[in-house]
């Protein structure tokens, strides 16, 4: 699984030789490569820090305090998942061209990311034993002191794996940042290949890619540690006593009626005016069947097969730790800091290579989707397996189980939430991937998220309006489910 997931990395390296190690200095020294890197640099750590922000702060209040409406809170800071980046960008740009900036990429990703943050954030609330938190508050700590002396360090796995998630979006991240105008490494990648065609250049930046990957892994290692994070117990089942807001109550709805207006209600409202309103606009109810039952068809097939890859990396990493295993795992994150189009080229080149039988086929393009949203799942997975004691599984060895027995019997039932969450999760990235499907589909099939493209670069508005619409629906399911998963919280 490990070797596939380097495949990519292969490529890039295969392709950057072809440049002497004079020539790649000189493009790298090039004034353009230092200001894109320092957009890079700054957009990654300035929206990373905000989604962390936005979605831990959200989790807090659903699920600490004595907010009103809960439950409907909860699904309005889901749902931006459910709206594609760069279906964001292309509200917001079609809206006012003002967030055409850094400040406007800045809110944009931010808006689009932080539900992965809030996610894992709210589950591991959920599974927070209370009495720890209230320990502390009896110890004569405040509401500020427990949160950060108790519950910050409890649920910092958790964060970290989201804020790690986006981290790596962001690096890969074109669409939106395309649409907003707001240059970075990714969108040079793209268009390296389309203006000069310059295959080792453009791969070369992908490797620059590859080490921010790489140092964003070593920084999620180093805070994370080597702490289980297992127990035996669920502590104790009960809810938690709520912080009541008081005055400032008003504020706190205010501010998660805004978050969710400016995450949902811009993008949607530009979707339904240039549907209305768009000259452009002609729906063509078979072509947009056809697109939807494909994206559906390959979100499910791309997110089961992605966490089922998943399970032996993350089976390996938890329950014997060491380099190799620690090694193993960490490989299959390099892929998905690479743009979509450097992914999509090294699978043309490999499967023209050693399978040309497979080109240009559904197999390819799947496999294509494995690699670059691999991550997602094993965050997910790996979440899951950390929360089931090593004790139980040797329990039912003793009494008897074989190896598939303990895992069907004991280990299966304890993480099916998480395969379904990292199944989930994949899904909703598989249906709006946007360049490797570009690439590697075969001719003539199209995806919601690949038509919507085709007509909003155009400026067709209007055109591209249903497609977007269509995604957002397909998206809903899963975005419902992965909800539902992390009210659960283990519990």
């Amino acid at each position: 699984m490990a070797a596939l997931a380097l495949v990519p990395l292969g490529y890039v390296l295969w392709t950057t030789m072809e440049l002497g190690a004079d020539e790649a200095t000189g493009f790298l020294w090039r004034p353009r490569i230092g200001e894109l890197l320092w957009n890079t640099v700054r957009l990654l750590v300035t929206a990373t820090l905000a989604s962390v922000v936005v979605g831990v702060a959200g989790a807090w209040v659903v699920e600490r305090t004595d907010v009103p409406a809960r439950g409907w809170w909860h699904g309005v800071l889901c749902a931006p998942l459910a709206v594609p980046a760069f279906v964001n960008g292309y509200g917001w740009v079609s809206t006012t061209h003002a967030v055409q900036s850094f400040a406007g990429a800045v809110m944009v990703v931010t808006l689009s990311y932080f539900p992965l943050v809030y996610l894992p954030t709210v589950a591991a609330l959920r599974r927070l034993d209370p009495s720890v938190e209230e320990a502390a508050t009896s110890l004569g700590h405040g509401v500020g002191g427990v949160f950060w002396r108790v519950t910050l360090p409890a649920i910092s796995p958790a964060v970290l794996g989201g804020a790690l998630l986006v981290g790596l979006h962001l690096l890969a991240e074109y669409g939106a940042l395309q649409l907003l105008n707001y240059p970075t490494l990714t969108t040079a990648i793209l268009q390296q290949y389309q203006t000069v065609f310059n295959g080792p250049e453009a791969t070369l930046l992908a490797l620059v890619l590859v080490a921010f990957c790489l140092l964003l892994l070593a920084l999620e290692a180093l805070v994370r540690g080597r702490r289980r994070r297992s127990r035996v117990g669920s502590g104790a089942a009960r809810t938690p006593v709520r912080q009541p807001l008081g005055r400032s109550r008003p504020l706190v709805v205010g501010a998660l009626a805004a978050l969710g207006a400016w995450a949902l209600g811009v993008p949607v409202y530009a979707l339904l005016r240039w549907l209305v309103r768009g000259t452009s606009t002609s729906l063509e109810l078979g072509e947009l069947a056809r697109a939807a039952s494909n994206t559906l068809g390959l979100a499910i097939v791309g997110g089961a097969l992605a966490t089922v890859v998943a399970v032996p990396v993350v089976w390996l990493a938890v329950r014997h730790r060491g380099l190799l295993t620690t090694a193993i795992e960490r490989s299959v994150y390099t892929a998905s800091a690479m743009p979509g189009i450097v992914i999509g080229l090294a699978m043309v080149t490999v499967s023209i290579r050693l399978v040309p039988d497979l080109y240009q086929t559904v197999v390819v393009l799947v496999v294509g989707y494995v690699i670059l949203f691999l991550p997602r799942a094993v965050v997910s997975v790996r979440s899951a397996f950390e929360l089931v004691p090593p004790s139980l599984e040797d329990v039912a060895r003793n009494l008897g189980c074989t190896g598939p027995g303990v895992a069907g019997r004991v280990t299966l039932p304890l993480v099916l939430p998480g395969l379904f969450s990292a199944t989930a999760l994949v899904a909703l990235a598989v249906s709006t991937e946007l360049t490797a499907t570009l690439l590697l589909a075969p001719t003539g099939t199209t995806t919601l998220a690949t038509q919507f493209w085709s007509d909003a670069s155009s400026i067709a508005y209007g055109a591209a309006a249903p497609y977007a619409l269509a995604l957002i629906a397909l998206s809903v399911p899963s975005t419902w489910l992965l909800g539902r998963l992390s009210l659960r919280g283990g519990r």
